[in-house]
């Protein structure tokens, strides 16, 4: 049986503060269409820049993992991902108001409630796994770090830490599937030894920090007078260290929480391979810099395994959902000039349409007409004109309107395009449809082939006549 992708099915806000910046910020979860992922917009930036929660656009994994797209960041993302990886949420956009996702109590369980108060609605698509086909393994000698993704028809995760410290010493934590992520791993909340706080205190940052959202392990001799700083700073009345070499303002939610939490940080930094992943993870002494590297090795494997699939095939002999003069009912454009034959599909979230290539076509009398190739420019402008099918199927009335390009981004050609091919073009919102603005992912295809992908922005304008 087939697994649907699935999206929140109401939208909710939070608030907190950001734990390094300090700054209140609010998160708006919003559902999102099929296949498009996990993505945050700056909603206090010019323009709301989308960034993806992508392993390839990390920049920074010092004290927590950020990243960075579209002139934008967003730092501090590890805690709410892997709340949607627990929650088997495959697509949702996160609005933000400031640099930071808000840290909450330190862990995931303030966003997984929420999560599951908003509920949760199966999409069209079926959800797409990476199934771990053979060990992919990283290695970090120096620091003595290891991890090794093995086959398993499930996701399960086994994490250890080892700080050479006889306070936390040597902690292990698993699961041994996603459905025990909420009660075993998601209120686990992040933590620092004393000395860290010192420095981070001293250098200003951790400007949202509070002893009501972090455990810290005192890991050296402490003086009164110094806890007695502490407690001013914090705002407490008292702090004393616990026996179990904490300090006492919170009590310990599982005996190894400091290690279920390395686990749930994993968990989240993994999510930014970009699938859901079936798999055993096994990791020694994981931080954020190592989870990013081993994230990037998967994803890599992913893409060099998914390549090596068929791409979706396509019944060209049945009934099309518009054929050509459908086709120019909607879109201005005529021959020879129209570059879609009909469309094959045509759902809320993508559209399918066909380009026959044939020697008649009028580019190729000047285009390379001895070794004839159809321009790279066509196969693009035949691409948005299938979009633009998708973008015109949300107004009633398609024949009033015009559709402009705004954006062409990450173009590839892979493979020429010759007379007798068959295009086909498949075109996927990645982000919901806002003010006539449509963002979408195109591939075209010829037999088991890719020829052609282009990320497209375009906008649909009322004709002023």
């Amino acid at each position: 049986m087939n697994i649907k992708q699935r999206t929140i099915k109401s939208s909710f806000s939070l608030s907190g503060v950001g734990l390094h910046t300090g700054e209140a910020v609010n998160i708006t979860f919003k559902s999102a269409p099929d296949n498009h992922g996990y993505t945050f917009s700056r909603v206090d930036l010019p323009g709301n820049p989308i960034i993806d929660a992508d392993v390839d656009n990390v920049t920074d994994t010092s004290r927590g993992t950020t990243i960075s797209q579209n002139g934008a960041s967003v730092s501090t993302i590890e805690h709410v991902l892997a709340a949607l990886v627990g929650c088997e949420v495959d697509n949702v956009l996160m609005e933000l108001d400031g640099p930071e996702v808000p840290i909450m109590d330190g862990s995931s369980i303030e966003f997984i409630d929420a999560l599951e108060k908003a509920g949760f609605v199966d999409q069209e698509t079926d959800r797409e796994y990476y199934t771990i086909p053979a060990n992919i393994h990283y290695t970090e000698p120096d620091r003595k770090v290891e991890m090794v993704a093995m086959p398993l028809d499930d996701y399960r995760f086994t994490c250890m830490i080892d700080y050479n410290s006889p306070i936390l010493g040597s902690q292990h934590a698993a699961i041994t599937t996603l459905a025990e992520f909420k009660k075993e791993i998601a209120s686990c909340r992040t933590f620092c030894f004393l000395h860290e706080l010192e420095m981070l205190l001293e250098n200003n940052l951790i400007k949202g920090g509070d002893l009501n959202n972090a455990i810290v392990v005192v890991d050296k001799e402490v003086s009164k007078e110094e806890l007695k700083h502490l407690a001013k700073i914090f705002n407490k009345d008292d702090i004393d260290v616990a026996r179990e070499g904490i300090l006492n303002n919170i009590k310990l939610r599982h005996q190894n929480e400091p290690a279920r939490h390395k686990l749930l940080d994993m968990i989240g930094d993994l999510a930014l391979v970009g699938v859901p992943i079936k798999g055993h993870i096994m990791a020694a002494r994981p931080g954020h810099a190592a989870n990013v590297a081993f994230a990037k090795k998967i994803k890599a494997q992913w893409k060099k395994d998914t390549s090596k699939k068929h791409v979706p095939k396509y019944d060209l002999n049945a009934t099309p959902v518009y054929d050509t003069v459908q086709i120019m009912n909607i879109l201005p454009h005529r021959p020879p000039f129209l570059l879609v034959d009909k469309i094959l599909e045509l759902t809320k979230n993508h559209v399918v349409g066909v380009k026959n290539v044939s020697m008649g076509e009028p580019f190729f009398e000047g285009h390379f007409p001895g070794s004839p190739v159809m321009p790279g420019v066509l196969q693009i402008e035949a691409m948005a004109q299938t979009g633009g099918i998708l973008v015109l199927h949300t107004v009633p009335d398609p024949e009033n309107y015009l559709t402009y390009f705004l954006k062409i981004e990450n173009a590839r050609f892979k493979e020429k395009v010759l007379p007798g091919d068959t295009l086909v073009f498949r075109c996927d919102l990645i982000t919901p449809i806002r003010r006539g603005i449509a963002q979408m992912k195109g591939v075209g295809t010829v037999g088991d082939k890719i020829v052609v992908e282009a990320e497209l922005m375009a906008q649909i304008i009322r004709k002023t006549h």
